[in-house]
């Protein structure tokens, strides 16, 4: 096979791929697990048959199989790809991969929409604001807070509806338009 390879025999080449390529695929995505996307392992593999077609003189059967070879040339082209994708300090833009290796965007997003929604309701005022805190943030019921804070039932519930209402109007605003 090597032999033939040498020769440059595109079937002996096409032939080493079919039988190698679903052995070397694995080898590569675990290398590459976190860092990596599909197209970086599939880049290793194909470097690794590359590799053996440009240079079958040094594949030495005395030392080993041509799978274990193979395997070794994968895996060490991969080990290059993810120190190469670590130095860059890029990541794949794959959006699974972002979401499940970082969580950063969604964090950030939510980090964002609390800060939106703090500074909206910190923008409502009194008494509105601490009638809308204890409601929704400590589950008091609307015959409590009016207890509490010395109005009637009927004033509580229209504080609620009129705090709801601008907080609707502001974080549409700061989304975008969306209600």
């Amino acid at each position: 096979m090597i032999a033939a390879i040498a020769r440059r025999d595109e079937q002996a080449v096409g032939a080493v791929i079919n039988k190698y390529a679903r052995l070397l695929w694995p080898i590569a995505c675990a290398v590459l697990e976190k860092v990596g996307c599909d197209q970086d392992a599939e880049e290793c593999v194909a470097d690794a048959f590359i590799y053996l077609w440009e240079h079958p003189d040094k594949f030495d059967p005395g030392k080993g199989s041509l799978k274990s070879w193979l395997c070794m040339v994968a895996r060490s082209r991969a080990i290059d790809r993810f120190r190469e994708i670590t130095r860059r300090g890029t990541l794949p833009l794959e959006e699974a991969v972002l979401a499940e290796t970082l969580g950063l965007q969604e964090a950030a997003m939510q980090r964002e929409t609390r800060r939106e929604l703090l500074a909206a309701v910190n923008a409502l005022g009194q008494p509105g604001r601490d009638i809308l805190v204890r409601r929704y943030y400590y589950n008091q019921k609307p015959r409590q807070i009016a207890l509490a804070m010395g109005m009637t039932v009927k004033q509580v519930e229209n504080s609620l509806y009129r705090s709801k209402r601008r907080l609707r109007e502001s974080l549409s605003v700061a989304w975008g338009g969306a209600k």
